[in-house]
């Protein structure tokens, strides 16, 4: 049974840009929104090492601008439960949201939990994080002007990360297990090396990413590539397992929304990475949040 002691008006699942967001547009309207978030606040933020793309903030750290993050919404009434949200019944004009351990009855939820990079799986990789491996081109790709990189990856995220890189980096090798990509888009710069059927080994360096080590898919045979940084683009995983069989999403599981972020359940809103969405920055997630977190809020009033 959910707490009958107290029914919240607006519950925030996940702790990241989106979530902030909606929390501080939802305190502003006159609420007391309650984020819901395993770790901390701060998302995908705290996987990578400077933030260069924010408007009005120039280039920042990237722990500088969680505290940023998080000074802002202690401006604002709101609470953190610091707790993972395990299972969802959103039908009905109370939703509940259950933990390990309790359930949560809400009036309106609003899903901001993000999405996880897919990993290539291969040493290096996670040391390496921040440090010259990477899975945002639009986020990272200007730290690597005039470098030599690597993106790995068939699909069109892949083409179209190689594509942007190659009008910053002096060299760009666009790796793929097959000789055919799974994308459409072509990658016709002249400092673009196509690089197939090839699987990535390993990662290496010292302070930073100074190459990736290769193995042709057909022959075995191995190489090793001097790059700046390895750009990961093999997709994205977003958290919405916990949803499935309740809103409609994407086969990849990103959750479809209207200009509103309103999901097809009423009073149910997404925002962020964990919705279909062409564009994965924090500035985009911070806008879709100031979007759930207004509306949410303008139907209750």
């Amino acid at each position: 049974m959910a707490d009958t002691q107290e029914i919240i008006d607006i519950a925030i699942i996940g702790g990241g840009p989106a979530g902030v967001s909606a929390a501080i547009y939802a305190a502003r309207a006159g609420f007391v929104p309650v984020i819901f978030e395993k770790t901390f606040v701060g998302g995908q933020i705290a996987q990578t090492s400077e933030v260069e793309n924010y408007p009005g903030l120039g280039k920042i750290g990237a722990f500088e601008l969680i505290q940023a993050f998080s000074a802002h919404l202690k401006l604002f009434p709101h609470r953190v439960v610091n707790a993972e949200i395990i299972s969802v019944e959103l039908n009905g004009d109370l939703k509940l949201l259950r933990t390990k351990d309790k359930e949560h009855a809400a009036r309106r939820v609003i899903l901001a939990a993000g999405a996880k990079p897919r990993k290539l799986g291969v040493p290096g990789e996670a040391e390496f994080a921040g440090r010259g491996v990477s899975s945002c081109a639009v986020c990272d790709g200007a730290f690597y002007r005039g470098k030599t990189v690597a993106v790995v990856g068939g699909g069109e995220t892949a083409l179209h990360d190689a594509a942007y890189l190659s009008r910053l980096c002096e060299k760009v090798y666009l790796i793929h297990r097959r000789r055919e990509f799974r994308g459409n888009s072509v990658c016709g710069a002249p400092n673009i090396a196509i690089t197939t059927p090839f699987l990535p080994l390993e990662i290496s360096g010292g302070e930073a990413v100074e190459s990736i080590k290769l193995k042709h898919a057909e022959t075995g045979e191995t190489a090793e590539l001097p790059v700046s940084c390895v750009f990961v683009a093999v997709g994205t995983e977003p958290a919405t397992r916990f949803l499935r069989g309740s809103l409609a999403m994407t086969e990849n599981g990103q959750l479809l929304t209207n200009e509103r972020m309103e999901t097809e359940v009423s009073g149910v809103y997404a925002a962020g990475d964990a919705r279909k969405t062409p564009l994965r920055q924090i500035v985009t997630a911070a806008a879709d949040g100031a979007a759930a977190g207004s509306f949410a809020a303008s139907s209750l009033k």
